[in-house]
């Protein structure tokens, strides 16, 4: 890196303000300008660019989507080139992204901007496809009541970031690592010797922890409700099972969660039974990368 490697206060400020840690984002931005700098700089670039020269920037989106990494993409422009960037954001996270529309326009050394390119593009490609594909989600069940929430299911080292994106795309995360939230799984299950001894022990141990239990059947859901647990997953339910066990848990306070085989095209469907929440791992694993570039103007 070129920069000072601290970020401007008006970004780091940005970046706070969105729920984000600004030193987690300068962390993974380091290690993603490690990755391309660890065999040496920047060879093409120091190549064909002079070192005096400048140059002006728009990072642009070549399809249509829901952005999102906007001041993370910044970030990365700022600490390569540090102070004598020029950085202007037109578009706030979560709004659309309208093919050939700047949403972030960079100034300065032009061998920092085109070292900084693939990192920035990386970052808020994936995060915009994310927000993107959870954007859909969202639309798909719009009216049922139930919302569309993430899982742990992460790219290593991408979760805050990820679980961002899922929020500006109007979906809810869940369970930001395994301490926040207890979910009792078939394998905890076989381990305490039932549901019923899992969700004691997790209680013992964790009694101020939320406690959220996976079932596979109807008589799971029975014996997770008679624990008085808080949330029931319901894993691979079929449409019936799902308005069954909407109907089970009704009056409990214990609220459900589809999860397992669910499909944008059946969404709506699985919503309408009733469902709190559907729990949908491919907002993070399976996400599109938005295709956005760096325009070069002068």
């Amino acid at each position: 890196m070129t920069g000072e490697g601290v970020l401007r206060p008006e970004l780091t400020a940005m970046l706070a303000d969105a729920g984000l840690v600004p030193g987690e984002v300068v962390r993974v931005v380091r290690r993603a300008l490690e990755e391309d700098l660890a065999l040496g700089p920047d060879v093409t670039t120091e190549s064909t660019v002079p070192a005096g020269a400048h140059a002006t920037g728009d990072v642009v989106p070549r399809t249509s989507g829901v952005l999102a990494g906007v001041p993370v993409a910044a970030a990365v422009f700022d600490l390569v080139g540090g102070p004598g960037t020029a950085i202007r954001m037109h578009s706030a996270d979560g709004a659309a992204a309208e093919p050939g529309r700047a949403a972030l326009t960079v100034a300065g050394p032009a061998r920092s901007l085109l070292t900084a390119e693939r990192t920035a593009l990386n970052l808020i490609g994936r995060l915009s496809g994310v927000a993107t594909l959870t954007r859909r989600w969202v639309a798909a069940v719009e009216g049922t009541g139930a919302a569309i929430r993430d899982t742990r299911k992460t790219t290593p080292g991408l979760r805050a970031l990820e679980k961002y994106a899922v929020r500006c795309g109007g979906g809810r995360n869940h369970r930001m690592a395994l301490g926040d939230t207890a979910l009792v799984k078939d394998n905890h299950v076989a381990a305490a010797g039932g549901i019923t001894a899992a969700v004691d022990a997790v209680r013992a141990h964790a009694p101020g922890v939320a406690l959220e239990v996976e079932c596979d059947t109807l008589d799971q859901v029975r014996e997770a409700l008679a624990a008085g647990v808080e949330l029931v997953l319901l894993d691979n339910f079929s449409l019936d099972d799902t308005r069954a066990a909407v109907a089970l848990a009704r009056g409990s306070g214990a609220r459900l969660e589809a999860s397992g085989g669910l499909s944008l095209e059946r969404a709506r469907e699985v919503a309408s039974t009733g469902v709190d929440f559907l729990a949908v791992g491919a907002l993070t694993h399976s996400a599109p990368v938005l295709d956005l570039g760096l325009d070069l103007r002068d």
